[in-house]
């Protein structure tokens, strides 16, 4: 008994470690630091401005519901993980809703797309009456 318990650990600790790092591998901001950058950053939401150069990349990663707003024009094509993909253009001032998701991007066009990603965190509780 004593010896599959001493196999059980290393292994429980280890699927921990691979989960921690899986989900932090999963942040656009560790996955893309050369196309993300955190501009802010509160208990309710998170605001990244993203670069994305003509042909710029970025792995797959995760989101919580959040917009993007273009600040360029341009076209970014997410992958997600099934091997589906859909292109996703705008104008400057142009907003989108997504839902939460996680996908691969890449700018698809021959300009800079630069954008505002806002993530939605949990909602703040109802306050006490």
């Amino acid at each position: 008994m004593k010896n599959r318990f001493c196999l059980i650990v290393p292994v429980v600790f280890g699927l921990l470690f691979l989960q921690t790092s899986l989900s932090l591998a999963d942040d656009p901001l560790t996955v893309g630091p050369d196309v993300y950058k955190l501009k802010f950053e509160n208990d309710r939401v998170r605001v990244m401005e993203i670069a994305f150069v003509p042909g710029a990349k970025i792995a797959t990663h995760s989101h919580p519901d959040h917009t993007a707003t273009f600040v360029t024009a341009g076209t970014l094509k997410l992958t997600y993980p099934d091997g589906t993909s859909k292109d996703i253009s705008g104008n400057p001032g142009d907003t989108i809703f997504i839902p939460a998701e996680t996908h691969a991007a890449e700018n698809i066009g021959t300009t800079e797309v630069k954008g505002i990603v806002v993530e939605l965190k949990e909602s703040r509780p109802a306050p006490a009456e």
